[in-house]
């Protein structure tokens, strides 16, 4: 087990924790978690998902802002952005685009040994699953900025699929690590569905 695996391990798992009870400070942990794995995909040619580090970094700043300065209207009784379901018409145009996002992604990652081989000697490992695992991460976390709790279903299909791929790839604490995430988006899901439902009791 590599330092860049220990270290990108314990930082994930600590704010995925943090983001599950919509605690604010798993966004700046998130930072350290997402440059320290952006290194380690490139040392197994985990290609997408070094890519998708590097969204996470910028997005990972973005959901720090939107948590801490949400419009009129949409703050809690914290002053912090309000959990919130997405509307149906908006799901169905996100699945969409995430598929198609998927399948762009995979044919960009097949070929990308090809089109760059100086930096890229050896061809992605899983480009499919790679994919899936990036675009639906994209996603989970554009929803988790807006603290829509839609974010936690993708979650948690996201992890059953990393798991897996990581283990292949024998990177085994990374997919022990989403193991975990598995049982953290769930919990994340109950946590903020419940928080959902009290705001309502909160209005009475």
């Amino acid at each position: 087990m590599s330092y860049l695996e220990f270290f990108g391990l314990i930082s994930g798992v600590v704010a995925v924790v943090l983001s599950s009870i919509a605690n604010i400070w798993s966004w700046p942990l998130g930072l350290v978690n997402v440059t320290l794995s952006f290194f380690l995909f490139f040392q197994v040619q985990l290609y997408p998902d070094m890519f998708l580090q590097v969204f996470f970094f910028v997005t990972n700043v973005m959901g720090w802002w939107r948590w801490t300065h949400p419009r009129p209207g949409e703050e809690d009784k914290h002053k912090f952005l309000k959990i919130s379901f997405l509307p149906y018409r908006k799901l169905i145009i996100y699945s969409l685009l995430s598929i198609t996002g998927m399948l762009i992604m995979a044919s960009f990652a097949k070929n990308l040994h090809e089109w760059v081989p100086l930096i890229f000697t050896k061809p992605s490992a899983s480009p499919y699953l790679d994919s899936f695992i990036t675009v639906m991460s994209v996603m989970a976390t554009f929803l988790m900025i807006q603290k829509r709790v839609e974010c936690w279903i993708i979650w948690v299909l996201v992890d059953v699929v990393a798991t897996y791929l990581y283990f292949v790839r024998d990177i085994k604490f990374y997919s022990l690590m989403y193991f975990a995430f598995c049982i953290i988006a769930s919990f994340g899901f109950l946590h903020w569905w419940r928080e959902y439902n009290s705001y309502a009791t909160q209005n009475k």
